[in-house]
């Protein structure tokens, strides 16, 4: 059973999905990294504008995980990109 609270975290993060992919799509910058980056960068913005301030929810205290998966998926990102602009003889 989902909560009033947990409900308005999810259409938070859904509304921020949709319009960051309508806005890749609109620019033409539609990627799989990209969305991937935005939707990361949206789920910390909606997971601490939502932060309760006295008790946390324990599907709170779950997403930690998630972003912890979220920020080991980020940094394969970077790397591979700062890969792809480097020179081959650098490495």
């Amino acid at each position: 059973m989902t909560t009033r609270r947990r409900a308005r975290f999810l259409r938070a993060q859904m509304a921020w999905m949709l319009g960051a992919t309508l806005v890749l799509v609109l620019l033409e910058s539609l990627s799989l990294e990209l969305a991937f980056v935005v939707s990361l960068i949206g789920f910390l913005v909606v997971t601490e504008l939502t932060a309760p301030f006295a008790v946390t929810p324990d599907w709170r205290r779950r997403l930690v995980w998630i972003i912890a998966l979220g920020l080991a998926v980020f940094g394969y990102v970077v790397i591979r990109r700062i890969l792809a602009i480097l020179p081959p003889g650098v490495i």
